[in-house]
């Protein structure tokens, strides 16, 4: 794998944030570290999304954050731009993949089948995103669907919970999870960051 996903395969979980106001980027990323998880996937899912990820990496330029919702090379050029490391997708886009490649910023696309998994491989990726998680069948999905596909790694996201992570990272093929019960939407637009600060400590128990 490449060198930023074996780092977030040590962190195992992957906090996956929607931000709407870029004052609390910066905040929520201090939370995040001080919990024990130096890293995040800011999603495209709002106008604030940029902006947030260039405000986290000026101010934490240790932490590992990724874009997430990236949907065009577009977005992928302006998430560089930004300071994100890595890019996640909901689904796999053979174009997006292939510009991502050629800017040399390592892509998790979506997948949830065999034929994308298939996809995946002819375009030389060696970790694939599945999702959504839970509503595609969960952990036992994921094991079945992958066992054919014995080399290649998996960051399953959607629906993972403290309830289920644990079935999630016991798979072999999986290297990190995508969770956003630590970083709800409630608690950032509320600035509840020290709740924040508490469930990322329970997330890294978790997941050892």
């Amino acid at each position: 794998m490449h060198p930023i996903f074996e780092s977030l395969a040590k962190m195992k979980i992957v906090p996956v944030i929607v931000i709407n106001d870029v004052e609390k980027a910066v905040p929520l990323a201090r939370a995040l570290c001080e919990g024990g998880l130096p890293c995040a996937e800011v999603t495209f899912r709002t106008a604030a999304a940029a902006d947030a990820i260039r405000a986290i990496t000026k101010e934490f330029p240790d932490m590992l954050v990724g874009a997430g919702t990236v949907l065009t090379s577009a977005q992928v050029d302006e998430a560089i731009a930004a300071g994100a490391k890595f890019m996640v997708a909901p689904g796999l886009n053979p174009a997006t993949v292939r510009h991502c490649n050629d800017r040399g910023v390592p892509m998790l696309p979506g997948i949830c089948t065999p034929s994308e998994i298939e996809q995946g491989l002819s375009l030389g990726l060696e970790a694939l995103k599945f999702f959504p998680a839970e509503a595609a069948g969960g952990a036992n999905m994921l094991k079945a669907l992958t066992a054919p596909y014995n080399k290649m790694k998996f960051m399953p996201t959607g629906g993972l919970t403290p309830s289920n992570i644990k079935d999630y990272l016991a798979i072999k093929s999986v290297f990190a999870c995508g969770g956003s019960w630590m970083v709800k939407d409630e608690l950032i637009n509320n600035g509840d960051f020290a709740k924040i600060t508490e469930l990322t400590r329970e997330a890294v128990q978790l997941a050892k």
